[in-house]
């Protein structure tokens, strides 16, 4: 499993570049809320077969 963590360039709450590291996820100064950012898997392919 990879430590290796991609951030993320704007607060999904209201778009602000502005954003820290926190030690469970991140915070925006802009409207200073604190998030995470989760991967949850990957979906299955639609199959196109024409």
């Amino acid at each position: 499993m990879s430590t290796r963590h991609a951030s993320p360039f704007h607060c999904p709450y209201c778009g602000e570049e502005n954003l820290f590291p926190r030690e469970d996820g991140w915070e925006c100064r802009g409207c200073l809320r604190a998030f995470s950012v989760t991967f949850l898997g990957q979906i299955a392919r639609p199959d196109v077969t024409r």
